[in-house]
């Protein structure tokens, strides 16, 4: 089940208590649906809400998605490294909770992306007014020596062949989708064969999400789309 809060995004310009508490109402309904293991893929709703998730459901398997300060630490050879996040988390507690425990030894760039997720939302990937954004927001920190750029948002996986250009051979994008899959796996006590079925979840407009998986490169799910609904959570 992949479950989108479409009728509440973006959630990266929202307050925490908002964010708990979607996701608390969410994560009810999910559990009611039969799952055993929810990955709260967003760096958002992680940083404000998972350590309150897994406290109201103790017993089930949670995976969250942070940005990727950890890895990034260890592979800078520059010792500097830089973070693109949403307006929520690049000022949340526990990303500089991250950067203390993981990247203390290293300068630490947090950038504010405002309107990127919206982007990817909307599918705007190839605007060309959104690549020069991207490059206003690059350049310094290239320029300043970054040399490890973590994508600090889900959404923004989608964005980095936009991205890869500006930054060329001059830094590298740590994202933690993969680590994210392979913790999933290994907690559902699955092999990773590949197969399955998707049902699509939506608060609003599931059919624009069961359209958008072409243009974000994941037109090979749809032989595997089970349905596609709306499901709406109070």
């Amino acid at each position: 089940i992949y479950f989108a809060d479409t009728a509440h995004l973006p959630y990266g310009d929202k307050e925490d208590h908002y964010i708990r508490s979607r996701v608390l109402r969410i994560g009810g309904r999910l559990v009611d649906a039969g799952c055993g293991v929810i990955v709260v893929a967003c760096n958002t709703a992680t940083v404000a809400a998972v350590a309150a998730f897994r406290e109201h459901f103790p017993d089930l398997a949670v995976v969250g998605v942070e940005p990727g300060v950890k890895p990034a630490a260890a592979l800078t050879r520059s010792g500097r490294i830089a973070v693109l996040a949403t307006e929520s988390t690049a000022r949340s507690e526990r990303l500089a909770d991250l950067i203390r425990q993981h990247a203390g030894s290293v300068q630490v760039h947090v950038a504010a992306c405002p309107g990127w997720a919206t982007r990817v939302e909307t599918l705007q990937l190839d605007d060309p007014h959104f690549a020069a954004e991207a490059r206003q927001h690059l350049t310094p920190l290239l320029d300043s020596g970054v040399d490890q750029i973590v994508l600090g948002c889900t959404h923004y996986t989608f964005l980095a062949p936009v991205l890869q250009p500006i930054i060329d051979r001059r830094a590298a994008l740590v994202d933690v989708a993969d680590a994210v899959a392979r913790q999933c796996v290994r907690l559902a006590g699955m092999e990773a064969r590949g197969g399955g079925g998707l049902t699509l979840l939506a608060t609003a407009q599931p059919e624009r999400l069961q359209a958008a998986l072409p243009a974000l490169g994941l037109g090979w799910l749809r032989h595997r789309l089970r349905s596609a609904a709306r499901l709406i959570v109070a």
